[in-house]
């Protein structure tokens, strides 16, 4: 590593050291330069690699602020560590040059030129240009955003610095990681940010990022574009690189639907970590599983930095006879992973659709670094490709220069000709901003402000009702928008990676994919034109090592045959069946003993309260609950199928109207104050007992209804467990299924109503207490069921059914009848009816 320090003549105030670390053809050219002669032109080179600021600045009637990544650095651990307890240091660690990444400079510099000289576009006005670094570190993201707010070479937050606002909008985003961490500085001041990277869901939550727009469309059809070009070769056996998030995540799941649906078998599927330590042992053994996958087509999709472990392994174990489908940024990995040109030589590139920017190729023939003297970045790299400065240069003139310099004629690894992804959105980013200031301005002066047109003042967030509706065709010819709504269509370039014996890759232009196309007609590909992998023929189908298992197989672990499937259910032999059945058994035996503890001391008081019948019809029901749940364990047949929902709703719906009818009876029973009323001949002419008939007759119809319209039957699942068949019973309608539950949950809830509601009424055999506790523990058990019940399938769905059954049945039967039985059997001489002169004891089996 070289250490360069600033010549006095060019200190940025004195804040920042440069330290440079060049690359061998740079570090060649600079030691040609040494051997010269000339001392003054040894200083000028020094001078200019030295020279580092933080900004390029060009001053304008509005100013766009662009970030982009043209150089890394390593951050010391003990700045890091520190660097937000005490004053941040400015020490700057420049380790390697992103030289392929001066293109997005180059299209932002373009773009903003074309603005420039459009009369009708922004007239009057011109655009000026702010050019920081996106640095890959917390602590100088946060100082170059600051600087940008601050508009000082010293950032100052809050203050804005500027003697008139002209600070538009921000273009960034090479990564969403980056978006999101200058975002939400932007967003304290509502400065709209314009996101040039790959499409992320997770920057389209407007609650989170409302001051944000990204120019990249979705990529929801790329699974089905991918998918496509598998079936048009007929590749039927593949292995997946995702990288380890929650974009791939999302990816993984569209494509291995898509893969499933077509018939196509996924031999690996490897997940890609943010890797930041090189060499790791997890990196060795991905690298060597890439070989030993049996599948000679690999799909990779993935972030820059999830890239790293696919180019250490792309370094050091060459992979031929493979064909990669690329959904990743290719323009990073061409310019900053050049081991993987020769592993992926042949592969195919996924990228957003782009027209032939009129110009553009005109504009790099001819631009140089006098054109822009206040940027530093320009002689550094014409320097590097060309080993001289022309004159007029921030560096002045250093040797002579070509006649033929320009970008067009560069050879070596940098190809600026070939319009990446990121550099076409920085374009169309330029251009919306250009109309959205358009557009607000001329809304301006319509509305007939004073302010002075030629001398605008600018607040940001007067953009974002602009931007949001923003649209307009660019001089490509493409429609541009940044509602993520209007982007219906997707439209995708497919390249075919071509890799030269200098070093220098190409992306060749093979064919589109538009989603949504008549007749199926989506892919267009020129095969004459593929260059394919050494030891890859375009005819290798896998056909012969790919077959599909039917349903009722799944294939071994070595993926070589189909083996059947066993075919299993909740049986009574499993232990969690026999646990369930002995619950069932055990609980209904309870019951049928409380039932013979009423019947036996049947003439107490505490058992005729209430109505004594009432609570023969509840314990009879609940013994019924505890066994229709045995309907639920052992083989599904089609006789359990229909007696399950008719069971489960009628002796529920019994049991829920009868602690309703108990409910009933105790508020009838405290009304009555005089001979006469209403309420007392109710309850004499036991209206209270046709509630139980009357709520299991509507019971009874929606169970008709459903057995009559969409019955349940026996029905397997191949899904839920690998190599098993899970024999269940499908409840046939959902919604029916669901009315049902409803309606029992309208009458607990009616039940637990009335029942609070007479929980004080005074008296020592009022049950309404325990009547309330019981329907609360019912309706928590059944409501804890319904989102447990939505989640699960196979067996263990049919155990929270019968659980649930088991549970609130126990609920009813321990709140309502434990306190009495307890009474009963432990406490005899406390029953006694109070009040009345002759006291009947529990104990008595005299008849009243």
């Amino acid at each position: 590593m070289i250490q360069l320090q600033l010549p006095t003549s060019h200190s940025a105030q004195g804040f920042i050291s440069v330290w440079a670390e060049l690359d061998m053809v740079f570090f060649m050219s600079l030691l040609f330069m040494l051997l010269q002669p000339a001392h003054t032109t040894w200083v000028k080179v020094k001078n200019c690699l030295g020279y580092l600021r933080p900004t390029v600045f060009r001053d304008g009637d509005l100013v766009l602020g662009g970030f982009f990544p043209l150089y890394n650095m390593n951050q010391d651990s003990e700045i890091s560590r520190i660097s937000f307890l005490l004053q941040p240091k400015t020490d700057v660690r420049a380790t390697s040059w992103l030289w392929k990444n001066y293109q997005y400079v180059l299209a932002f510099y373009f773009a903003i030129q074309e603005v420039n000289k459009d009369s009708h576009l922004l007239p009057n006005l011109t655009l000026g240009f702010q050019v920081h670094n996106a640095f890959s570190s917390d602590q100088f993201t946060l100082w170059s955003t600051l600087l940008w707010l601050s508009g000082k070479m010293d950032p100052l937050p809050n203050y804005n610095c500027q003697t008139q606002t002209k600070s538009a909008a921000v273009i960034a985003g090479t990564t969403s990681a980056f978006s999101a961490e200058i975002g939400t500085l932007l967003e304290l001041y509502k400065t709209p940010q314009v996101s040039y990277g790959p499409f992320d869901p997770m920057l389209s939550d407007e609650d989170q990022f409302p001051s944000l727009y990204q120019m990249a469309p979705k990529d929801s059809s790329l699974a089905h574009g991918m998918v496509s070009l598998l079936l048009h070769f007929g590749w039927t056996w593949v292995a997946l690189f995702i990288s380890d998030d929650l974009k791939g995540e999302q990816f993984l799941r569209d494509l291995k639907a898509e893969l499933v649906k077509n018939g196509i078998c996924v031999a690996l599927t490897e997940k890609l970590p943010d890797t930041k330590t090189m060499y790791g042992p997890s990196d060795i053994a991905f690298m060597s599983r890439i070989r030993v996958s049996s599948a000679n087509v690999h799909i990779l999709h993935g972030e820059a930095g999830s890239l790293i472990t696919v180019d250490l392994a792309a370094e050091f174990f060459l992979t031929t006879g493979k064909v990669w489908i690329m959904a990743a940024k290719w323009d990073i990995v061409t310019s900053e992973m050049n081991h993987m040109l020769h592993s992926f030589h042949g592969s195919f590139s996924f990228s957003p659709h782009k027209g032939e920017i009129p110009g553009f190729q005109h504009f790099l023939k001819t631009v140089d670094p006098s054109h822009y003297p206040e940027d530093f970045y320009f002689p550094k790299l014409w320097l590097h490709l060309f080993h001289c400065s022309p004159a007029g240069s921030l560096c002045g003139k250093i040797f002579n220069c070509p006649e033929n310099a320009s970008f067009e004629t560069v050879s070596g690894m940098i190809d600026m000709s070939t319009m990446s992804d990121s550099s076409y959105f920085i374009y169309n980013a330029v251009y919306a901003l250009a109309h959205v200031l358009h557009n607000m301005l001329i809304q301006k002066s319509e509305m007939g402000s004073s302010e002075d047109t030629d001398q605008p003042r600018l607040l940001p967030w007067q953009l974002h009702r602009f931007l949001k509706k923003i649209q307009f065709t660019n001089r490509a010819g493409d429609h541009i928008s940044l509602d993520e709504k209007s982007k219906q269509r997707a439209h995708y370039d497919i390249h075919n990676a071509v890799n030269f014996p200098a070093g220098l890759g190409l992306l060749v232009k093979v064919g589109e994919f538009v989603s949504k196309s008549p007749l199926g007609q989506g892919l267009v590909i020129t095969e004459e034109m593929i260059e394919w992998p050494i030891g890859f023929t375009e005819i290798h189908t896998d056909a012969g090592q790919c077959v599909l298992c039917p349903t009722h197989e799944y294939p071994n672990s070595d993926r070589t045959r189909c083996l059947p499937k066993m075919v299993t259910f909740l049986a009574y032999q499993d232990p969690l069946g026999m646990e369930l059945a002995c619950m069932a058994l055990c609980l209904s035996a309870l019951t049928a003993a409380v039932l013979g503890v009423f019947v036996r001391h049947q003439h107490t008081p505490i058992v005729k309260a209430n109505n004594r019948a009432l609570s023969y019809i509840l314990l009879i029901s609940l013994t019924f609950c505890f066994l229709c749940s045995l309907l639920f364990i052992g083989p599904p047949n089609t006789a359990t199928c229909t007696l399950q929902p008719i069971a489960f709703g009628l002796v529920f719906t019994v049991a829920v109207s009868t602690v309703l009818a108990k409910t009933v009876t105790v508020i009838l029973a405290f009304k009555v104050t005089a001979p006469g009323r209403r309420m007392r001949r109710l309850l004499v002419s036991g209206a209270p007992n046709f509630i139980i008939p009357s709520c299991s007759l509507i019971q009874l119809t929606l169970c008709g209804v459903w057995l009559g319209t969409s019955p349940p039957f026996v029905d397997s699942d191949t899904h839920s467990e690998h190599g098993h068949i899970i024999i269940t019973c499908n409840k046939g309608s959902v919604t029916a299924f669901y009315c049902g539950l409803g309606y029992l949950g309208s009458l607990a809830l009616g039940t637990f109503t009335m029942a609070f509601l007479a929980r004080n009424l005074p008296d020592t055999f009022n049950e309404a207490k325990f009547l309330t506790f019981s329907m609360l523990v019912f309706c928590s058990v059944w409501l804890t069921f319904l989102p447990v019940h939505h989640s699960t399938k196979g067996k263990v769905m049919v155990a929270v059914e019968v659980f649930s059954i088991l549970a609130s049945s126990a609920g009813l039967l321990g709140c309502i009848f434990a306190p009495k039985c307890y009474v009963i059997l432990l406490r005899p001489h406390s029953c006694s009816l109070h009040g009345f002169r002759d006291k009947t004891l529990c104990g008595s089996n005299k008849p009243s």
